[in-house]
């Protein structure tokens, strides 16, 4: 199990790597954007992002208006 911080608030994960976290969240078909530890990953690599205990995930939404 890793423990992570995900928008503030703890999680444990039962897989690490940062796709998963993000299919759990049911965001996969989602326009967000992941930070990790205040670095942005890019969808292309979320499939082999491997999450660290302690890490500070922050997932934001893309809400469209004007």
């Amino acid at each position: 199990m890793v423990e992570i911080q995900l928008n503030g608030e703890k999680r444990q994960l039962v897989s690490s790597l940062l796709a998963d976290l993000i299919a759990d969240l049911n965001l996969s078909q989602q326009t967000i954007a992941v930070a990790v530890n205040r670095q942005i990953i890019p969808k292309s690599r979320w499939t082999e992002h491997q999450l660290q205990v302690d890490d500070k995930v922050d997932v934001v939404r893309a809400i469209g208006g004007g």
